[in-house]
C-alpha cells in the first residue's frame, strides 16, 4: 500500500477520497431507536430467482448494474456465485468494477486473461485506488482471481474483460493534495470507460459499483451521466438497505415468504413507492471546508431525494433477514 508523507495529503485523503464512504457506512448500521418502517400500500412485487433473472435482463439490456464491496458480504457471497454460473460468460462481454485503478489497466487484461503476472503486481489494482474501502477488501482478492480461473476455461473469442474504473493514479507520484485533486473524478473516469469500451462497442456489461453511482436520474450517477446519450439500456439493482429493521417480536416480515436469494421489479409496487429514506438513512458528509453535515445526499444533490423509488432503481436484491446477514 503507498504511504502518504505529508500531514496535509494525509488530511486530505482522509476528507475527500476515503472517509465519506466509510463514515456513510457506519451511518446506516441499523440502531435501536430507528423508526420502524411498514410496508406501504400498492401492488404486491413478485419475487423471481435472482441469479436467473440477472441472466435474463442481459437479453433486453447491455448493462446490469449492482452494488458490492461495501461492507456487505451477503451482496459479495451472491456476486461471487453469479460469476461462477455456467451461463454467465455467455451473457456479456465485461465486468466494469469500482475497485479498480485504471492505471493499471493493461496488466488486468494480461492477468484476466491467464497470463503470468505476479499477484504482488496485480493487487495494486484494487489496492491502490482513490477509495480506502477497497484496499481493504477481502472481496476483490477473490473476485480477480474467480474471473482469471473461469476465462481459462474459455476459448478466447469468449472470455470476459474485467475493466477498472476508478480514475488511474500513481500514489508515488503525488506528493501533495494539489496534486491528487488535479485526477480526473472518479464519476467522469466511470462514464468515459463505460461509453468508450462498452456502450459505443454494442458490448454487454456487469457494472459492480455502489449503489448511488448507479441510480437513474441523480445528478453526479455515472449511469445517469451516460444515459443522456445512451438511455434505456441499463438495468439498476439496488439491496434493501436498512428496510425492514428492528422488527417488533411478532411482527410479520413482507419478505417472509421470499425465496432468498430473490429479485422483485419495482415499477407499480410497494416496493418501487418506497422513498429513498425508506431505505438508506443519512449518512454523515463533508463539504469544502471539512463541516459535517448529516443527510443523505451531498447538501446539493437533497434536493433530488424525494421521488419514490422506481424513479432511481429497477429491482431490489432479496437476500434473507437483515438479522442474519453479514458485515
Amino acid at each position: 500500500m503507498p504511504i502518504f508523507g505529508s500531514a496535509r495529503l494525509r488530511k486530505f485523503l482522509i476528507v475527500r477520497l476515503g472517509w465519506t464512504m466509510l463514515l456513510f457506512l457506519i451511518a446506516v448500521i441499523p440502531t435501536a431507536s430507528q423508526a420502524q418502517q411498514t410496508k406501504p400500500t400498492a401492488s404486491e412485487p413478485t419475487p423471481k430467482p435472482a441469479i436467473l433473472t440477472i441472466l435474463a435482463a442481459f437479453d433486453k439490456y447491455e448493462v446490469v448494474a449492482m452494488p458490492e464491496a461495501h461492507g456487505m458480504k451477503d451482496i459479495d457471497d451472491f456476486i461471487l456465485a453469479l460469476i461462477r454460473n455456467p451461463r454467465f460468460p455467455s451473457k456479456l462481454n465485461d465486468i466494469e468494477v469500482e475497485c479498480g485503478n485504471s492505471l493499471y489497466q493493461p496488466i488486468l487484461d494480461r492477468y484476466i486473461a491467464g497470463e503470468d503476472v505476479p499477484f504482488t503486481e496485480i493487487r495494486k489494482v484494487w489496492r491502490n485506488t482513490t477509495q480506502l474501502m477497497c484496499g481493504q477488501s477481502g472481496f476483490f482478492e477473490q473476485f480477480f482471481p474467480v474471473v482469471r480461473a473461469i476465462n481459462q476455461k474459455l476459448p478466447t473469442t469468449k472470455r470476459l474483460r474485467v475493466l477498472a474504473g476508478d480514475p488511474p493514479i500513481e500514489w508515488d507520484k503525488v506528493k501533495t493534495s494539489e496534486e491528487a485533486m488535479s485526477i480526473v473524478g472518479r464519476e467522469a473516469s466511470i462514464v468515459s470507460l463505460m461509453e468508450k469500451e462498452v456502450l459505443s462497442k454494442h458490448r454487454k456489461a456487469l457494472m459492480l459499483f455502489g449503489t448511488f453511482h448507479l441510480m437513474h436520474g441523480i445528478d453526479d450517477s455515472a449511469v445517469s451521466a451516460y444515459e443522456k446519450d445512451y438511455p434505456h439500456l441499463t438495468f439498476v439493482i439496488s439491496d434493501l438497505g436498512t428496510y425492514d429493521t428492528n422488527r417488533p417480536v411478532g411482527s410479520i416480515s413482507p419478505f417472509a415468504l421470499w425465496p432468498n436469494p430473490s429479485i422483485a421489479l419495482t415499477k407499480g409496487t410497494w416496493l418501487g413507492g418506497l422513498s429513498l429514506t425508506d431505505v438508506f438513512p443519512p449518512g454523515i458528509w463533508f463539504d469544502p471546508d471539512c463541516n459535517v453535515q448529516i443527510a443523505l445526499f451531498p447538501p446539493r444533490l437533497e434536493k433530488q431525494a424525494h421521488k419514490p423509488m422506481e424513479y432511481y432503481i429497477d429491482a431490489f436484491l432479496y437476500l434473507g433477514p437483515q438479522e442474519f446477514r453479514l458485515s
